[in-house]
C-alpha cells in the first residue's frame, strides 16, 4: 500500500510521497534479500521517520490531515486495463452490465477512465470513470481527405472523451483496425468512406476484423 500511494501520488499532483520507517519495512527489506539495508537502517530507526510531536499533533504541522479508516473501506475490484478503475464489491453486477452507447460501425472497444491532466480550469488532474466503450469507424474518416487515415490516438473525439481514447490498449486496436481496413480497401477497390456508407461492405469488414481476433463489443455479463 505504501508503494502504491508513492508512485501514484504524483497522478492526483503529489511532488513526493514518505512513509516514516517502520518494523514492517525491516521485515520488507530483510524478504527481499537486503538485509544489510535493514540492519543499517535499524540502527539509525529513531531517525528515519517523523518526530513524536509530529505524529502526536499533527494538524500543526501539515496544512491538511486525512484520516482513512481501513476497516470501513468495502472491498474494491480494480480494473481492467487501469488500477484507477476501482469498483466496490457491491457494485460489481451493476457495473459489469453497464457499458457505454453502443455504435453500429464498431471496429474495436476499449475501457479507460477520463482523465485530464493538467486541466484547462486549473486543476493538476481530472480523473473519472467512464463505462466501457466501442470505437466507431466513423471516427477514422476525415471529413474533408480521402485516403487518409488514423492509425493512434489522432481520431475524432472530443477533448474529454480523448482522455480515455488516448491510451496504449485503444491506439494499438485503433492502429490494428485502420491496417485491416487499409486491407480490405485494397482488396475490394474501395475507399475507406464507402466501407462505412454501404450495409454489405460494413459487415463484411467487420467480420473480417472478428476473424482477425478484433472484439467489436463487450461481451454481455
Amino acid at each position: 500500500g505504501k508503494g502504491t500511494i508513492c508512485n501514484m501520488g504524483a497522478e492526483v499532483g503529489a511532488t513526493t510521497s514518505t512513509f516514516g520507517y517502520d518494523a514492517s519495512m525491516s521485515r520488507y527489506l530483510k524478504a527481499t534479500g537486503r538485509e544489510e539495508i535493514a540492519t543499517a537502517a535499524d540502527a539509525i530507526a529513531e531517525h528515519l521517520t517523523g518526530d513524536k510531536e509530529v505524529y502526536a499533533h499533527p494538524e500543526l504541522y501539515f496544512d491538511e490531515v486525512i484520516e482513512i479508516d481501513l476497516t470501513t473501506l468495502e472491498p474494491h475490484l480494480n480494473g481492467p486495463f487501469t488500477p484507477d478503475l476501482a469498483t466496490p464489491i457491491s457494485q460489481m453486477k451493476a457495473a459489469a452490465e453497464a457499458t457505454a452507447t453502443p455504435f453500429a460501425d464498431s471496429v474495436g472497444i476499449g475501457s479507460y477512465n477520463i482523465d485530464l491532466h493538467p486541466s484547462s480550469g486549473g486543476d493538476n488532474y481530472i480523473d473519472f470513470q467512464t463505462r466501457p466503450f466501442q470505437i466507431p469507424l466513423g471516427t477514422l474518416l476525415p471529413k474533408r481527405i480521402e485516403n487518409l487515415l488514423p492509425a493512434s490516438k489522432n481520431i475524432g473525439t472530443t477533448h474529454l472523451t480523448n482522455g480515455c481514447y488516448r491510451l496504449h490498449p485503444v491506439e494499438w486496436n485503433i492502429g490494428e483496425s485502420v491496417g485491416e481496413l487499409a486491407a480490405f480497401c485494397a482488396a475490394r477497390k474501395e475507399p475507406p468512406r464507402a466501407v462505412r456508407a454501404k450495409a454489405g461492405l460494413l459487415e463484411d469488414f467487420q467480420k473480417q476484423l472478428v476473424a482477425a481476433g478484433v472484439p467489436l463489443a463487450w461481451p454481455k455479463a
